[in-house]
């Protein structure tokens, strides 16, 4: 019984956050899968249709278009957001002063609306006409999404940078090893855990961007910003194919998760 003590008190620690995790997180999901093979309408009867649903997004143009714009922004975004919390978080680690002002100021646009934070930067891009033009909106939204969420990469990234001893990093230097060689043979073996990690979530992010799209672009301009996520809203909301939203997101969801596992296999790959 006392062997059994230990992994009973912490199941009960967890039991309340597993009771949330499966209301409102595997319950969704498996009503999701459910509504995917019906043809379900508000207020009307619910009858079996298979795998219509799937099929008809395979035939569907926007949401093959959709696709390619979701891969389109992941790529822009992710490699940008982490070199600007790299970037970031090696700065602040060097500042000798005034580190808690300067976290502070710089996870401020993390904490801002996201809605706000798009009716602002849809202002200040249009005398430039950046959202008009298909070739530069997606750049345009990507910069949008960095600069409001690298705060959080960027302390993932700067907790890793702590990790390496500072009496390792100072004898380094004194045996004259450069800048370069340091981060290169020191710092950034250290942080693959965080890197991965950033990777990861930021990847995850940028498929499921909604907010921006809905707020600056509406998925315009000719659907040069139309994601994933979009589709999903418009099948559900505009168009009320509920069952077609559902697979939809089911879809969205299988391709973050191979692409995640992906991500995962790449950095076990090289260590």
């Amino acid at each position: 019984m006392s062997r059994l003590r230990e992994p009973l008190t912490v199941l009960v620690f967890l039991l309340p956050v597993l009771v949330l995790f499966g209301a409102f997180r595997f319950l969704p999901m498996l009503g999701a899968a459910g509504l995917s093979v019906t043809d379900y309408q508000p207020g009307g009867d619910v009858e079996f249709a298979g795998t219509e649903n799937y099929a008809s997004l395979v035939r569907d143009d926007h949401f093959l278009a959709s696709l390619r714009t979701t891969l389109t922004y992941a790529a822009i975004y992710v490699p940008l957001i982490l070199v600007v919390a790299l970037g970031t978080a090696l700065l602040l680690h060097s500042v000798p002063w005034g580190r808690g002002f300067f976290r502070a100021a710089l996870l401020a646009p993390y904490v801002t609306s996201l809605v706000l934070s798009g009716v602002i930067w849809k202002w200040l891009f249009e005398p430039a006409g950046l959202l008009r033009d298909p070739s530069t909106v997606l750049p345009a939204l990507a910069v949008v999404g960095v600069w409001k969420g690298f705060g959080y990469a960027m302390l993932v990234l700067l907790a890793g940078i702590r990790n390496v001893p500072a009496d390792c990093l100072e004898a380094a230097k004194v045996d004259g090893a450069s800048v370069w060689q340091r981060f290169r043979h020191m710092i950034l073996p250290s942080l693959r855990p965080a890197i991965f990690f950033v990777v990861v979530v930021e990847t995850i992010g940028a498929f499921q961007v909604f907010d921006l799209i809905y707020v600056m672009t509406g998925g315009g301009p000719v659907r040069a910003s139309y994601t994933l996520a979009y589709a999903v809203y418009q099948y559900g909301f505009t168009y009320v194919e509920i069952g077609k939203a559902a697979a939809a997101g089911l879809v969205l969801w299988a391709i973050v998760l191979l692409v995640s596992l992906t991500q995962r296999r790449a950095f076990e790959r090289n260590p």
